[in-house]
């Protein structure tokens, strides 16, 4: 036997013991609903056509445009010129601000398109600076106050970070976020939806992270109520630098705990759970669900981590205000294509340029946001004051407000080691007040629990955890 390994008899009993935990599951969730059979059956569709549609009608052909288009005004350094109408980033903002307004006026004048700014200075931004960001909303029809937002940065750098006028195309860092944003407004607009979507061209990503600060501030003085930020950074790349090939699977970071997380919280959730379930982790799993029903050929790599390692996006200041947030990133990126000025040397091409985006695989991943914002911008807002009880008792009572739109809910639960929401019961609204459901003979002390909205039409929130842990 090698050291550290289990006795065959104890891996036996294990494997055993969590075949029949499994089973008894499954089985008391069809005892569980036996109980309430007298209740009228919840029509729930499996497919819902809308997701199918605005995946169908990205094209890839549109982001190549977009990102020809970017990468041909030279660089998009946030320090560079504002004032040329063909190079710098004054000139890509106004292409972005005037691609937003054409996409509006195509869909009757469905977005409101405007330039939250701010002038700045720091470490990387020695002078006063207009940073500025391009940003169109599209306006929801009944829950307008809740916000889902895509985003992805415009700016764009050399080796040298204060490099602000040689080449710096950033075709993939973060053109191919930019397109995906574009892509998104262009396809969205063409549909109403119950919520709120915002599309954000954000700059000073490089000069650190400034331009998600600006949109989150922008975001409290209008009191939107952001239930998910999507960070596209660095989607479009397919080849490793160690080889790799991978066109068939995107990472998805997402925060463990919450930022703003208390003393008193942090007790309460060291003591009970709830490590893997801030409500960043539940939407990266909510992309996860979907891309396995909507997508052919994309898998969602769930990355239990802020970001990269030592690494950010703009999606950290959502973070750190309160909004859930989750960073989209290509699975295997090449870094002689990041950050790097245009040259060949010993035979190795530096330098983020076009032909290192595959835009099939770009769309993949564009098509991956598309159907999270539509879900779930048209299903009700994620469910609020869950909480659960049964403590020394056999069974597990799980509790909610009611959510605006929802006519039912789903209760889930899952394995304390399982990474996904495994068993769930549904159950309809029931009045205008408080809702519960009892789980009899789910013990409270051996799984996770969590509960998820769903309107008439069956479009489903995310998932939301007990407690502050899984608050959105």
């Amino acid at each position: 036997m090698m050291p550290g390994m289990l006795p065959l008899p104890t891996l036996l009993a294990r494997c055993r013991l969590l075949v029949l935990r499994a089973a008894a599951a499954l089985s008391l969730a069809g005892l569980a609903a036996l109980t309430h059979a007298a209740e009228p059956p919840l029509a729930l569709p499996v497919e819902q056509p809308l997701l199918r549609q605005v995946a169908a009608a990205v094209s890839a052909g549109e982001q190549r445009a977009t990102i020809e288009k970017l990468v041909g005004f030279g660089t998009r350094h946030t320090l560079s010129d504002t004032v040329s109408e063909t190079r710098g980033i004054g000139a890509a903002r106004r292409w972005v601000q005037a691609r937003f307004s054409a996409i509006g006026k195509d869909c009757g004048g469905c977005l409101e398109v405007i330039t939250p700014s701010k002038v700045m200075t720091g470490r990387r931004i020695p002078q006063p600076t207009e940073v500025m960001n391009v940003v169109a909303i599209q306006r929801g029809t009944s829950d307008p106050e809740r916000v889902i937002v895509i985003s992805g940065h415009l700016d764009s750098r050399a080796s040298d970070i204060m490099d602000a006028t040689s080449d710096a195309p950033g075709a993939n860092d973060d053109a191919s976020g930019v397109a995906a944003v574009i892509e998104a407004a262009r396809v969205l607009s063409k549909h109403r939806f119950r919520a709120t979507l915002v599309y954000a061209a954000l700059s000073g990503e490089e000069q650190g992270l400034l331009g998600g600060q600006i949109l989150v501030e922008h975001a409290r003085a209008q009191g939107w109520k952001v239930q998910a930020d999507l960070n596209n950074d660095i989607i479009g790349n397919i080849h490793g630098q160690n080889g790799v090939v991978d066109n068939s699977s995107v990472r998805v970071f997402s925060e463990g705990t919450r930022a703003l997380e208390t003393p008193e919280e942090a007790k309460r959730r060291r003591y009970n759970g709830g490590e893997l379930d801030a409500p960043s982790r539940n939407i990266a799993r909510y992309m996860a669900a979907l891309s396995e029903r909507y997508l052919t050929n994309l898998r969602v790599n769930l990355i239990y981590r802020t970001d990269r390692f030592g690494r950010g996006g703009d999606q950290v200041a959502f973070l750190d205000a309160g909004f859930p947030a989750v960073r989209v990133t290509e699975a295997n990126e090449h870094y002689h294509r990041q950050h790097q000025d245009l040259r060949v040397e010993a035979g190795v091409h530096y330098g983020d340029t076009i032909d290192g985006v595959d835009f099939p695989y770009l769309a993949q991943v564009t098509r991956l946001n598309l159907v999270t914002m539509a879900a779930m911008a048209q299903a009700p807002g994620v469910p609020t004051g869950v909480a659960i009880e049964g403590a020394v008792t056999p069974d597990t009572t799980v509790k909610w407000q009611p959510v605006k739109g929802a006519t039912a809910y789903r209760v889930w639960w899952r394995d304390t080691i399982d990474p996904r929401w495994r068993f769930s019961r549904t159950v309809a609204a029931s009045g205008s007040g408080p809702q519960q459901l009892r789980l009899p003979n789910i013990v409270i002390d051996d799984w996770f629990f969590g509960v998820s909205a769903i309107g008439a039409d069956g479009h489903e929130s995310p998932v939301v955890f007990p407690g502050e842990a899984g608050a959105f």
